[in-house]
């Protein structure tokens, strides 16, 4: 067998937090490749809708939104995914990708989390921030338009991950109120 010399080939990579490692890969990195096998797609638990294509999301987001042309969809769907991309971290957001299709996954994997989320009411002014001529009641109905399409495409358990990590208030974003009210319920002191 002969060597071949094969032009570098650059993958985005999603880190996962784990502890500091030397050499070639640290522990919890995996290329954007190995999130999206077609093997862990197949893990979604019955029950849950599918959508298998970046088509059939943003038609469902069109929908969700009232938006009159698939491609204003397409646009918001990609300005709220790359906004929540860096505030879901960990095994969560590996999770997320795998349950998204691929283009969507790429967005989420291809942003770097942040050092401190952002209010629920932050990140609408985040969204409203990156469409030109949105107001804050606008930048909420777009991103209560993507996060409940998400919701819907989510299991339970990896939805409540989710909103637990982040601050109050984004249940209300996802659509699922109760589940807001359910988690700070737990961090009540009795």
């Amino acid at each position: 067998m002969t060597a071949t010399t094969v032009p570098s080939v650059t993958v985005p990579r999603v880190t996962v937090p784990g502890p500091p490692q030397t050499g070639a890969a640290r522990q919890g990195e995996q290329p954007l490749k190995a999130l999206l096998t077609t093997q862990t797609r197949s893990r979604r638990p019955a029950g849950h809708d599918a959508v298998a294509t970046w088509r059939d999301l943003t038609e469902r987001v069109r929908s969700a939104g009232q938006y009159p042309e698939r491609a204003e969809a397409e646009r918001i769907t990609r300005i709220v995914l790359s906004t929540l991309g860096g505030h879901v971290v960990g095994d969560e957001r590996v999770e997320l990708a795998q349950a998204l299709p691929e283009e969507a996954a790429s967005v989420i994997a291809a942003q770097i989390p942040v050092a401190r989320p952002l209010t629920a009411a932050q990140f609408v002014d985040s969204v409203a921030g990156r469409i030109a001529g949105a107001t804050p009641a606008t930048a909420r109905w777009h991103t209560g338009s993507v996060l409940s399409v998400l919701a819907a495409l989510l299991p339970d358990d990896l939805l409540t991950r989710i909103l637990a990590d982040l601050p109050p208030g984004y249940a209300l974003l996802f659509g699922r109120a109760e589940l807001g009210l359910a988690s700070r319920e737990k961090s009540m002191p009795t």
